[in-house]
């Protein structure tokens, strides 16, 4: 059996997160440090010569339709599949397998990460060469805009370029500059650090709303401001080794991101980050837009185990992950 497949992966933002999100991205220029870790969203295409298209998905469910009625209808069901198969005009029926380590409203960059998966693999199928910034910017062109899901613009270039990269948002495009850190200081901020799930979703949309109501009113403007400069201190933090400023970085990045909306923490959450630093956590944050998902610290040189077993016991689920160096990865197979 032939079949393309692709794999995508998903992303912690580190810094300067919201200010990737218009109005304030596009007015005042936004910048995000983040990086990918091995935690993936996959796509999977296997050609079968009908003009029907057959999608099965642990996360966002079953969907089967014909391709020979035109574009297929933004309706809420399985449109980001659906978003791509209008974009390339695809009329060539196949079955499409998508698979997520990570699930929605984790925090992760999940759905973005799967509609970079998903393009990567259908153009593969279909012989289109695209650049890193035309996958980017088409994963974010139908995502945001065609089907009009909220959010930033850091999730989809994360998921295409992969590692540490310093991204600037400007109202005309994106700079995604790769931030290279020595292997001492990239393998002790690997021990140091803590992913855990709280084990509770959350909906971006709710919370991004918040938040852009609140920067047009001029409530959360120099939060936003204070954010985005952090995202160049801290990227200069790990360049230089200096891992105790990272966390005290992040541990600020927290403060400023609980005023961008007050849907951004809860008591849950804030017993999990009080429990962490009293552990022995220099900082942390919650990972995406807040109020859920997975939480990302970085502790003192001899007290991550102390800090993951207190936060077992309160419930967090610790989650081993690694850095991800390498972003969106294509190939096909023959499967013997």
């Amino acid at each position: 059996m032939k079949y393309i497949r692709s794999r995508a992966p998903l992303r912690i933002g580190l810094a300067g997160g919201g200010t990737d999100v218009d109005p304030y991205a596009s007015e005042k220029g936004g910048a995000v440090f983040n990086t990918t870790i091995n935690k993936y969203a996959y796509c999977t295409i296997i050609p079968d010569g009908t003009n029907t298209v057959s999608v099965e998905s642990v996360n966002y469910g079953m969907y089967e339709t014909n391709l020979d009625g035109g574009p297929l209808p933004l309706d809420g069901n399985m449109d980001l599949v659906k978003a791509v198969i209008n974009h390339f005009e695809t009329k060539d029926g196949f079955r499409m397998l998508l698979q997520s380590d990570s699930p929605p409203g984790s925090g992760l960059g999940g759905s973005s990460t799967v509609i970079v998966a998903a393009i990567s693999a259908v153009a593969e199928w279909m012989g289109e060469k695209l650049t890193g910034n035309e996958l980017a910017r088409l994963a974010y062109k139908l995502e945001r805009e065609d089907i009009g899901l909220k959010g930033g613009k850091q999730d989809q270039y994360a998921a295409v370029f992969g590692g540490f990269n310093l991204m600037k948002f400007r109202e005309d495009g994106v700079d995604v500059n790769k931030i290279k850190i020595r292997a001492n200081t990239l393998n002790e901020l690997q021990y140091r650090s803590i992913l855990c799930y709280t084990g509770k979703t959350r909906e971006s949309a709710d919370i991004i709303d918040s938040q852009m109501k609140r920067f047009k009113q001029g409530d959360n403007e120099k939060a936003l401001d204070l954010t985005k400069e952090m995202a160049f201190d801290m990227a200069t933090a790990l360049e230089k080794g200096d891992i105790e400023e990272t966390g005290r970085l992040l541990d600020l990045g927290w403060e400023y991101k609980k005023q961008f909306s007050d849907k951004i923490t809860n008591p849950g959450i804030d017993k999990l980050y009080d429990a962490a630093k009293e552990s022995g956590a220099i900082g942390g944050k919650v990972s995406g837009a807040g109020g859920g998902g997975f939480m990302f610290f970085i502790c003192d040189y001899d007290k991550k185990f102390v800090v993951s077993e207190k936060l077992t016991k309160l419930g967090a689920k610790v989650t081993d992950f690694m850095f991800e160096p390498e972003g969106v990865v294509t190939w096909r197979s023959e499967d013997e």
